[in-house]
C-alpha cells in the first residue's frame, strides 16, 4: 500500500494530549482558512505529492511538538510565491513545513545553543527526508542557524494567524483557536493496480462500522492506482481510534 506521508521524516511527533471527543460544534466553526463555505478543503489542506510521494496536510493543537532538523532558504526564493500565494519574504519571520496547516505558528528552538524564534507557516518542504522545517532567513539568523544550513530543532505550536500578517499578533492569537480541525478524514484500507480489486472491496465495506467504502482513482509514481477509503471520521482523533482497532494492515489516515 501507498499514499499520504503526514509526519516525513525521522522526527517525532508528540501530539498534546490525544481525545477521545469528536464535539460537532467544533467542526461546525473550524476556521475558514480550513475549509471553503461549502465545507470544502481549500487547496493548501489536500494532499499534494512531491518527487513521488503523497503529503497529507495534518491537525494540530496548540501545545504539540515534533523534534528533528531545520534547514533554511534565501535570496533564490526571495519575492516567489509560497504554497498559501504569498511572495516569500526572505526578511520575514515565516517557514516551510511539509504538513501543518497554513498559517500555524510555531517556536522553533536550536537544541544545540538553545536561541529561538517564532514563525508562521506559509509554505511547503523541505522535501529532503530528514529535515521538518525550512525557516527564513531571518529566523535562521536569530539561532545562528545559516552558517552552519542545518541544526536539530524542537518545534512547538503556539497558534493560528490569519494569512498575510507582516507580523504576529500574540493577542489575536491568544483569543483564536486552539486547533486546526479538518472534517474530511478518511482511512486508506487498500490500495489496488487493478480496479476490480478496488470494486471488490469497496462492495465488501460499503458500510463498516458506520464508516462508507469510496474508491479514488490516482495517479503514484505515474502509474494508475485504485484506492479504497472509508470516510465518514469526523476528526483526526476519531480516525486514529478506529485505526487502533486493527481491523486492517497497513492502513492510515488521509485528508480528503
Amino acid at each position: 500500500m501507498s499514499g499520504c506521508t503526514s509526519y516525513m521524516g525521522s522526527y517525532q511527533y508528540r501530539p498534546s494530549k490525544a481525545s477521545k471527543k469528536y464535539p460537532s460544534d467544533i467542526l461546525d466553526d473550524a476556521p475558514s482558512r480550513i475549509k471553503k463555505k461549502n465545507g470544502d478543503l481549500i487547496a493548501t489542506m489536500r494532499p499534494y505529492t512531491v518527487l513521488g510521494k503523497e503529503y497529507c496536510p495534518t491537525v494540530v493543537s496548540v501545545g504539540d511538538t515534533m523534534t528533528g532538523r531545520a534547514s533554511w532558504y534565501g535570496s533564490d526564493f526571495h519575492g516567489k510565491s509560497t504554497s498559501n500565494g504569498e511572495a516569500y519574504d526572505m526578511y520575514a519571520m515565516t517557514a516551510a513545513h511539509k504538513t501543518l496547516p497554513m498559517n500555524t505558528v510555531v517556536r522553533v528552538t536550536n537544541t544545540q545553543n538553545n536561541k529561538q524564534t517564532v514563525v508562521r507557516i506559509n509554505d511547503r518542504g523541505p522535501f529532503v527526508e530528514s529535515r521538518i522545517i525550512d525557516l527564513s532567513f531571518s529566523a535562521a539568523k536569530e539561532i545562528d542557524l545559516v552558517a552552519t544550513g542545518t541544526a536539530a530543532v524542537r518545534l512547538e505550536v503556539l497558534g493560528f494567524e490569519p494569512s498575510g500578517e507582516k507580523t504576529i499578533d500574540y493577542k489575536r492569537m491568544a483569543s483564536g483557536p486552539k486547533q486546526e480541525v479538518v472534517s474530511a478524514f478518511a482511512v486508506q484500507i487498500g490500495a489496488f493496480a487493478n480496479i476490480q480489486g478496488a470494486l471488490e472491496t469497496q462492495k465488501k465495506y460499503a458500510s463498516f462500522h458506520g464508516y462508507s467504502a469510496i474508491i479514488k482513482d490516482s495517479q503514484y509514481n505515474n502509474d494508475r492506482l485504485f484506492r479504497v477509503w472509508l470516510r465518514g471520521f469526523r476528526s483526526e482523533a476519531e480516525a486514529r481510534d478506529f485505526i487502533a482497532q486493527g481491523y486492517f494492515n497497513g492502513q492510515f489516515i488521509t485528508g480528503e
